[in-house]
């Protein structure tokens, strides 16, 4: 199940966190609770994907994206994600995700979220998003002037388009095995 009380305690907690720039970055802290344990008692790897979901959430609303979203009718999508774990995260113990964009191209925005125990990376994970409408992918140019941003897109992170150019290697749909 989503957790909706996680949610509504990041939009409470941060009400009257100032906005952000584009390229800045939002901070939320977090706590590993029982619900959020897999069976060798640890965050569970889908959980740590739907935590770093409520910091995309945050920094969206920050940024003015969710305004924008709202005034404009439009929709806002996950469309890949690389993602690493690298760190387990324990019953109770405290984190801190950081969120951010790190830059768009004519169709998509990539986003750039860790979790620190400590001084430590937990998991990091990039990911592409594109803002759409019924009638698909709608131009970040267009998404950011509605949010209030005019500016050219800086240049992306060279792992960000080494992630970019790998994944256009690979085939859609997938490959099937034979036989099935």
């Amino acid at each position: 199940m989503y957790p909706f009380v996680r949610l509504a305690k990041e939009f409470i907690q941060h009400r009257n966190a100032g906005d952000l720039p584009v390229l800045g970055a939002h901070v939320s802290h977090h706590r590993c609770w029982p619900q959020d344990l897999d069976v060798f008692v640890e965050m569970n790897n889908g959980r740590i994907l739907t935590i770093l979901d409520l910091g995309r959430t945050i920094l969206a609303q920050r940024v003015g994206l969710l305004r924008a979203l709202r005034q404009n009718k439009w929709g806002l999508t996950m469309a890949g994600a690389s993602v690493r774990y690298r760190r387990r995260i324990r019953p109770f113990e405290r984190f801190r995700v950081v969120s951010r964009c790190v830059g768009w191209d004519a169709r998509f925005f990539y986003l750039d979220q860790s979790i620190w125990v400590g001084d430590t990376c937990a998991a990091q994970a990039l990911y592409r998003s594109a803002v759409t409408d019924r009638n698909g992918i709608v131009d970040p140019a267009r998404v950011f002037a509605a949010a209030g941003f005019d500016s050219t897109p800086p240049a992306l992170p060279a792992w960000t388009q080494g992630w970019i150019d790998a994944d256009a290697t690979r085939p859609w749909p997938p490959e099937l095995p034979a036989g099935m």
